[in-house]
Parts: C-alpha cells; sequence; structure tokens
C-alpha cells in the first residue's frame, strides 16, 4: 500500500537544498558582476560635456529605433545653438514649469521631493514627478523612461556628476537643445522651425509657454494641440512667468 507524504515531508521536499542555494546566489552574483562591469565600460564620460555638445542622446536613439522598427524614415528634427541663441522666455518658461530652484540646488530638490511625497499619501495616489532640469537630463542623455530601481540608481549618479562637472548655465543650455518638444522634435531650435517657422531666440512669452507646457507628454501635448490639459498648463506656465523673480537669463 502506497502512502501519501505526510504535509510535513511535502514541505520537505519543496525546500531547495542547500547546493540549489548557492547555485542561484553564484548565479546572482555573477550576472550583478558582469551587469557591473558592462556599465564601467560603457559609463559616459559626463566631464566632457562641459566643452563638448553630445552628438546623439539615448532618447533620440530610441525614437529612431522605434521608427525603423515601425518600417518608417527615423530622421529626427534636431539642431544645435548656442544658450545665447535661445529666448530668455523660453528659458523661463522652463524653469518655472519644471525647475524653480534649478539655480539654488545641487542637481536634487529635496523640499520639492518631500511635498511630492506628503501629496501622494494625503491624496492616496502614485508619486508625482519630482525631478530637476538636472536629473531629466541625465535621463534624456544617457538612460531610459524606466521606472526600474537600478536605473533611477544610474540616474542620480549621473545627476551628481553632472553637477559636479558642469556649471547650471552649461546644464541648462544642454538641457534645451536636447529635450523632447513633439514626437521626433528635439531642442529649441528644431521645435521653433516645426510649431512657429522661427528662430529659439525669436520665440514671444506664449510660444515659449506652449513649448515648455508639452514636457512633461511631448507625445501629445505640444504646439497645435487642442487637449484641455495642455491648455491649461499654458495659462498656468504663463501666469508663473509674470510672477517669477530669475537670474538673468
Amino acid at each position: 500500500m502506497t502512502h501519501r507524504p505526510t504535509w510535513k515531508r511535502r514541505l520537505a521536499l519543496r525546500r531547495p537544498s542547500k547546493r540549489g542555494c548557492l547555485r542561484l546566489a553564484l548565479v546572482a552574483i555573477t550576472g550583478a558582476l558582469l551587469w557591473f562591469g558592462y556599465r564601467v565600460a560603457t559609463w559616459p564620460d559626463v566631464a566632457a560635456l562641459a566643452s563638448t555638445n553630445p552628438e546623439t542622446t539615448a532618447f533620440i536613439e530610441r525614437y529612431r529605433e522605434h521608427e525603423r522598427a515601425a518600417g518608417r524614415s527615423d530622421h529626427a528634427e534636431w539642431r544645435w545653438v548656442a544658450f545665447s541663441q535661445i529666448s530668455p522666455h523660453l528659458k523661463k518658461a522652463v524653469l518655472v514649469s519644471e525647475d524653480i530652484a534649478f539655480f539654488d540646488h545641487e542637481g536634487f530638490d529635496f523640499d520639492e521631493i518631500r511635498t511630492a511625497i506628503r501629496q501622494a499619501w494625503a491624496e492616496r495616489r502614485s508619486l508625482r514627478g519630482a525631478s530637476t532640469i538636472t536629473q531629466q537630463l541625465a535621463k534624456n542623455l544617457w538612460l531610459s523612461p524606466s521606472r526600474n530601481p537600478l536605473r533611477k540608481v544610474e540616474e542620480a549618479i549621473l545627476t551628481a556628476q553632472l553637477e559636479r562637472h558642469i556649471d547650471k548655465r552649461r546644464i541648462l543650455e544642454i538641457y534645451l537643445n536636447v529635450v523632447e518638444l513633439g514626437p521626433g522634435i528635439y531642442g529649441a531650435e528644431a521645435a521653433a522651425r516645426h510649431y512657429f517657422g522661427s528662430s529659439a531666440r525669436d520665440l514671444d512669452p506664449r510660444q515659449a509657454a506652449a513649448l515648455a507646457a508639452a514636457l512633461p507628454r511631448p507625445a501629445t501635448w505640444h504646439p497645435g494641440s487642442d487637449s484641455r490639459g495642455y491648455q491649461r498648463r499654458i495659462k498656468t506656465i504663463l501666469g508663473k512667468m509674470e510672477q517669477a523673480r530669475l537670474p538673468s537669463l
């Protein structure tokens, strides 16, 4: 007569052996070391950006790859211009909408992070974005939109390096030249020409607000969109621009 194993025997049978646990641990450690070695080998030269413009960005390459996979042209609209050739209205619009404390923090706005956490807790909703311009730049240049914890760690390290090696004016210049402002449209100059038929230096306050308002959702929020949320954001940014007192831009 065959006896069914007791629950204790069944539990014991299901437990991994010490040898199995050791094998899994070795596989995990090996994987972590390989990942770490790869990241060390491919880690960007952050300090070089102090004097050299990036040739492309992770987000531009991601867009191009997506377009090729869909059988479309992988052309991205992108044209670099000097900081002095970007309208002060756009600089102000981006600062008031994305990172009003940009010139006061060292890459991380901890007051904004605490506010976001309190709001999320009080309203029982997911945590809203509280990334600074420097954090956004690190992500755009070298990373991805993923919320993977490892990606966030990399973003934090790159953000600290950007702030250590590059001055604020240069960080803002790079950001305004690489950030996505519409599907396949990157940087202030390309966006100004695409949407308004003008150069970035000639943008007026409303045009500047319209571009800055696109930053959270460039795939759907951009000049020409009739989204109510987008139009409300433009008005909000214009109001902040009138009230803000910022350094000379």
